[in-house]
């Protein structure tokens, strides 16, 4: 017998539960990376994924409250939450790319416009993502 939610905190759920199987898996590289190289260590972007996709899905099963408590319509949370998971997904892909690659250590080390314009956008989209999510908890439950 399970609990009530709605279709937006739960699509924010599986959205939480997929990343987290993808920091497992990519728990699985990082170890195969470590077990196979002479230094015993992961890239530094396989680590970062991995690190990056264990705190996202946490940060992602946080918004799932929010957006359960939020007193916003099903359309406005599920959009703000895919906003955000959107560029948590896209972040950890990046890493995983210049993982796969092995073409840095650090991508901001020579950065460029495509790079700088996806950093301002990521900051907006999960900024704002979340700040409509949350104005809708503060609406819902303290107001």
């Amino acid at each position: 017998m399970g609990c009530s939610i709605g279709l937006d905190a739960k699509i924010t759920l599986l959205a939480a539960g997929v990343i987290f199987l993808l920091a497992l898996g990519l728990g699985v590289w990082k170890y195969r990376q470590i077990m196979t190289s002479d230094e015993h260590r992961a890239h530094p972007y396989v680590d970062i994924a991995h690190r990056a996709a264990l705190l996202y899905a946490f940060a992602t099963l946080l918004i799932a409250v929010f957006v359960h408590l939020s007193a916003w319509p099903v359309w406005v949370n599920l959009l703000a939450a895919m906003v955000v998971v959107f560029f948590f997904v896209a972040a950890i892909a990046g890493y995983m790319f210049h993982g796969a690659r092995r073409d840095t250590v650090n991508q901001f080390e020579h950065p460029t416009r495509a790079l700088e314009l996806a950093m301002v956008l990521l900051i907006i989209g999960e900024i704002g993502g979340f700040s409509v999510i949350f104005a809708g908890f503060i609406v819902g439950q303290l107001l």
